[in-house]
């Protein structure tokens, strides 16, 4: 019976049982995508993320990243992981590493305290959204959207999220409308409320399209909030500007994002998002049968 080798990571957090939940998986260079999809579903986590030999010279490591019902061509929560689990075990040496993954090559820098620095693909804004479609969305109200100017698009550093600003209090009340978001073509959602005086985000992320109804951690909208925040005027347009994102608590998975976004003439050039890694588990799975 052949089997892989994995490890159950909680990611964006520095104790077991809060942050995200990842599986990272070593030893699948023979498989297909199906095994791969097979066993992302298996597990059931919001990603498991399969740490290859590169195909690229000038990477550490590729990565292949799964929710329960696709492959992503990036994710961040799988990618600060990957990157800690590698080291930790002995496959790189803790400092810069470079993962290899549908969105290019992204450097990854990795501390000896279990945490890492993960920088995004780069910056883009999307069209502009309906914020009556994303309350639907969302089951808020006209009244949760926040009152400083802002305009709901999309976002992201090499993954795209829909971002709706809202007040704080509508945060507790917000859920995924599976139907609403498929009838509107809305994979994922960034629902937030945005402390100014301390450049802090309460976020709660929505990815009903994907099987993931909501996420605790999500690196990758932590990194795309950067890019509508600088968009918006909500924080500098020139320069590097820092800040923090909660996520995970209405779901008891406290989670902690820190970041940094840096932009010139109004737009994001560059972001990154850091945090901690946790092991909680380690097992091996058997390998599914190739279905091709």
């Amino acid at each position: 019976m052949s089997t892989l080798v994995y490890e159950i990571v909680d990611v964006f957090t520095d104790r077991p049982f809060a942050g995200n939940p990842l599986a990272v998986v070593f030893g699948a260079e023979a498989l297909g995508a199906d095994q791969m999809q097979a066993v992302a579903r298996e597990f059931n986590l919001s990603e498991t993320v399969f740490v290859l030999p590169p195909t690229d010279i000038e990477a550490t490591y590729r990565a292949r990243i799964f929710t329960p019902a696709s492959e992503l061509p990036f994710a961040g929560h799988p990618s600060v992981g990957a990157a800690v689990t590698a080291v930790r075990r002995g496959l790189a040496a803790a400092g810069k590493l470079i993962q290899e993954c549908g969105a290019g090559l992204l450097p990854v820098v990795v501390s000896d305290n279990g945490s890492a620095v993960l920088t995004g693909g780069t910056p883009e804004v999307g069209a502009e959204l309906d914020p009556v479609v994303l309350l639907e969305i969302t089951g808020l109200a006209k009244d949760d959207q926040a009152s400083r100017k802002a305009t709901p698009s999309w976002a992201g550093c090499g993954l795209f999220f829909a971002y709706l600003p809202v007040e704080r209090r509508a945060l507790v009340r917000a859920w995924a409308n599976v139907a609403r978001a498929s009838e509107a073509g809305v994979e994922m959602v960034d629902v937030f409320a945005w402390d100014a005086d301390t450049n802090t985000a309460y976020s709660r992320v929505f990815c009903p399209v994907e099987s993931v109804p909501e996420d605790p951690a999500t690196g990758s909208a932590a990194l795309g909030l950067g890019v509508w925040l600088v968009a918006n005027g909500w924080l500098p347009g020139d320069g590097t500007s820092e800040y923090t994102v909660h996520q995970g608590i209405e779901m008891h998975r406290p989670s902690l994002l820190t970041c940094t976004v840096t932009a010139s003439g109004g737009a994001a050039t560059s972001a990154t998002v850091a945090g901690h890694v946790v092991p909680v588990a380690r097992g091996e799975i058997m390998v599914p049968p190739f279905i091709g």
